[in-house]
């Protein structure tokens, strides 16, 4: 390939990354009122309230803890507080704050009336949640200066803040710091497919892809109930389409063939289980007939770790009533069976 050629291509390239649209899709397909916001219709009239009342009696929002599985909405949520409130919000994680100075850096560089926003809070050390306590409660700064007993400390006023956090394992977040949410703690609960199906239908149009509806239907069926998973297969769907598109399709015309074929080479079944779902599936089933068996021995089974076995994989099966947990351990149903197309009489054995 010629020099010249290559400067073309490096061009075209720039031109075509430089657009904010296709650099920060996320961002982009992330709603920005709350008419925009499918479901969680509960979370929204709550929020809502809180908000207006808020408003109406010149104060800040209280603190709010947001929890539930991944790709729900938790990020979403803050951000369509601080846009309804107009106020700055300033991001960070739980992993992210290691010192108490961290801390203390952030708390004190809020102007009055901003957002914390907090993911993943059940990973902040716990040295540094006591140190929030006083925060979130009196807006008040502790700072231990010196060691032993010419220790002291000294008390700094904060401007008033409100805390949204988010978190995927509410269990481990300490009851102290849980109370102190006391604009309210709430779960985010998975979407149906007719939800996800408008979320796609909207991403869509923000992406400048027209699909026919079954196709919609076919991603919102596969995308484990989370619209994050849902808008991921729309990009790769949309990435499929545009390289083995033939000449003689709408470049943006997306129909139920082309969908089933992009997320079959993404190996996503018609249920939306993943390699590794049926994977897990498959090995109960075939070594272990089905079941009981413990997650130490289907985990080596799996060469996986247990904690990848019981958070990742484990979950979706279970909700879909492909998988039972007991007392003496995991058992495929009978639905996985038939999913997979084994004769549950005859275990091992593969239906024709």
């Amino acid at each position: 390939m010629s020099s010249k050629t290559t400067k073309k291509l490096d061009k075209s390239n720039i031109e075509k990354t430089s657009n904010s649209d296709d650099s920060f899709l996320d961002q982009t397909l992330r709603p920005t009122r709350w008419d925009e916001y499918i479901g969680q219709k509960h979370i929204k009239d709550n929020v809502k309230i809180l908000l207006r009342a808020a408003e109406e009696r010149g104060h800040i929002p209280e603190h709010i803890l947001f929890y539930g599985p991944p790709g729900l909405g938790k990020t979403t949520l803050a951000h369509l507080i601080a846009k309804e409130t107009g106020r700055q919000m300033k991001i960070t994680s739980g992993p992210a704050i290691e010192k108490v100075g961290d801390l203390a850096s952030i708390l004190t560089n809020l102007a009055a009336g901003d957002i914390l926003f907090i993911d993943e809070i059940h990973r902040l050390n716990k040295i540094v949640e006591e140190i929030l306590y006083p925060a979130m409660e009196s807006g008040v700064l502790d700072i231990i200066i010196g060691k032993g007993p010419s220790a002291r400390t000294i008390q700094l006023d904060l401007p008033p803040f409100t805390l949204i956090a988010a978190t995927t394992r509410v269990a481990l977040v300490s009851s102290p710091l849980r109370s102190r949410f006391s604009g309210g703690v709430f779960r985010l609960e998975f979407y149906s497919n007719e939800e996800i199906a408008k979320i796609v239908e909207r991403s869509s149009k923000l992406l400048k892809i027209t699909f026919e509806k079954d196709a919609l239907e076919e991603i919102a069926k596969r995308s484990r109930f989370t619209p994050r998973t849902a808008n991921y297969f729309l990009k790769r769907v949309r990435d499929f389409a545009q390289v083995s598109k033939k000449k003689e399709e709408k470049q943006n015309n997306l129909n139920k063939k082309i969908v089933k074929e992009a997320l079959h080479m993404l190996a996503i079944d018609d249920i939306g289980l993943n390699q590794s779902d049926r994977k897990f599936l498959e090995i109960l089933i075939e070594k272990f007939n089905g079941g009981p068996v413990g997650l130490k021995t289907i985990g080596a089974a799996m060469s996986e770790e247990e904690a990848t076995v019981e958070e990742v994989i484990e979950p979706y099966l279970i909700q879909l009533g492909l998988l039972e947990r007991s007392p003496r351990g995991r058992v495929a149903t009978k639905k996985a069976y038939e999913h997979l197309g084994f004769d549950i009489k005859k275990g091992q054995e593969k239906l024709l």
